[in-house]
């Protein structure tokens, strides 16, 4: 069978992609929704399944620089260069403000220099899985992480996160556990941070779905979450980190760096099993001769636990990080792979072909989404003979 070729969307964002996410609304349409920001300050809407554009909203906030959206919701929140935290509903098409980094939220400490305290751009985000959809991540240019509520917003508690962490750095990625009960922060000096978020306040409201809606706001008020740094470690690479993301079942994670390699690190340390006692490798990925490209995200199949990579040398690849074999090189772009996304039952991958200025300021190719289908063959585990 030959391969599938990629498809461009229409009405592609007019500068550099910052991030793709799938939005799983739950609902009986056929329709796949694919969100997507940029450094124009707008937030696209398209229909890969129609390959139609569906709707563009400017979020007022400056460049946006990163995404994220809930499972089963039809709420999408954005970061941005200002600092600012936007919910977009798509149910209504409105903008609302959830929260501002740099905004006197409270630390842990009054460090940080006037300089760091100046460049408070939310630089990540990552929806909390395991908590009805009402709690976002942050963290940002600031060196702050914080948890918001969104179901503050209603309440005297607006605009305040619920909980503010120091990070050792400005964040430069994010990724949340399926199960919701781990962050994992990549920052500046290379420091990885591992966040805990159980809290018996998610238990409870979790147990009183049957309660009426303020009873439930009360409760969430009483008990605010809890969350915890409980480990923060050097990455296993030698440079900077551009994304970082957890195994779907948690037991690891895997970091991308500037310098084309990816590294698979188990996390027994912060007290996750590793049944077959694997060790931590890294590999050498997106090279093309002596010239070495960095690999700018990392998107795991949500069914094979594989992952495709995607680097500045407009390639995407995917692998099998159990058997530590490429699978698949699944497509060459007119530029960098700014970012990935696969939909729900990893049929498709949406990838960003979007200049990411790892050549400094140059004329390069514009800016488009691809969709591509997701044969079986370039992601189904390889057999291991034993």
């Amino acid at each position: 069978m030959s391969s599938p070729e990629p498809i461009a969307l229409p009405n592609p964002p007019n500068d550099g992609i910052t991030s793709l996410q799938y939005i799983d609304t739950n609902n009986s349409s056929s329709n796949q929704l694919l969100a997507s920001t940029s450094w124009d300050g707008a937030l696209r809407l398209h229909d890969t399944s129609a390959k139609t554009h569906i709707a563009t909203h400017v979020m007022e906030c400056g460049p946006l620089l990163s995404m994220t959206s809930p499972s089963s919701s039809s709420k999408v929140f954005t970061g941005g260069s200002d600092g600012s935290i936007r919910q977009f509903d798509i149910a209504t098409s409105t903008a609302s403000l959830i929260g501002m980094h740099g905004a006197n939220n409270g630390s842990s400490s009054s460090s940080s220099n006037d300089d760091t305290n100046k460049k408070v751009a939310c630089s990540a985000l990552s929806a909390i899985h395991d908590s009805s959809s009402s709690l976002i991540a942050s963290a940002g240019w600031d060196a702050k992480f914080h948890l918001w509520d969104v179901r503050c917003s209603n309440n005297n508690n607006k605009h305040q996160p619920v909980i503010t962490l120091d990070l050792p750095g400005k964040a430069f990625g994010m990724d949340t556990s399926l199960d919701g009960s781990k962050v994992v922060v990549a920052t500046s000096g290379r420091k990885n941070c591992f966040i805990d978020v159980r809290s018996s306040s998610l238990l409870a409201v979790s147990d009183n779905n049957n309660n009426n809606t303020q009873d439930k706001e009360n409760n969430s008020q009483q008990q605010p979450p809890i969350a915890n740094m409980i480990l923060q470690r050097d990455s296993s690479l030698k440079y900077q980190t551009r994304c970082i993301k957890f195994f779907p079942n948690t037991q690891g994670i895997a970091i991308g760096s500037i310098e084309g390699r990816v590294a698979i690190e188990y996390l027994t340390d912060i007290g996750i099993t590793n049944p077959d006692n694997k060790k931590k490798y890294a590999f050498k990925c997106h090279r093309v001769n002596d010239t070495i490209y960095p690999v700018n995200d990392i998107a795991f199949h949500p069914t094979h636990g594989t992952f495709a990579t995607g680097g500045a040398d407009g390639t995407v690849v995917t692998w099998d990080g159990n058997s530590k074999k490429k699978l698949a090189s699944l497509a060459k772009l007119p530029t960098s792979i700014a970012c990935l996304a696969f939909n729900r039952d990893g049929s498709e991958l949406a990838m960003a072909s979007s200049y990411t200025f790892e050549e400094g300021e140059r004329d390069h190719p514009r800016e488009e989404i691809y969709v591509r289908e997701v044969l079986e063959s370039e992601v189904k585990p390889k057999v291991v003979a034993k």
